[in-house]
């Protein structure tokens, strides 16, 4: 420390000096964190939302209309698609539409049993 008061001149106690230094470290030390925290969260927040990468596959991003399934009733409860489309699977190449997602994973089950009831 003997240098560092002999570079910038002080003329302070070195016991002084100390003290300032410690004040100045603890300081920017508290900055960094807050710094840190605040950049960890926005990070979290701006995650990239995750598909479903199921073998059959999934339309869940799309808001599908009757015109585009391939089935004009729910192939599970016999709902019309007319009514409402909440959730999609494709099979086959086909796109089928179902009322609800517990009607989806019946299907998933065993597709081609239901598909040759249609």
């Amino acid at each position: 420390m003997a240098i560092l008061h002999n570079l910038l001149g002080i003329d302070a106690p070195l016991s002084l000096i100390h003290y300032f230094m410690k004040k100045i470290i603890w300081i920017v030390s508290i900055v960094t964190s807050l710094t840190a925290c605040g950049n960890n969260n926005q990070e979290t927040n701006q995650a990239a939302p995750q598909e479903n990468t199921s073998d059959m596959g999934t339309a869940n991003e799309h808001q599908y209309t009757p015109a585009m399934v391939t089935n004009k009733t729910d192939l599970i409860c016999g709902m019309p698609t007319t009514a409402g489309i909440s959730d999609t699977a494709h099979y086959k190449g086909d796109a089928y539409g179902f009322c609800s997602a517990e009607c989806k994973a019946e299907f998933q089950i065993d597709p081609s049993k239901y598909i040759t009831k249609k």
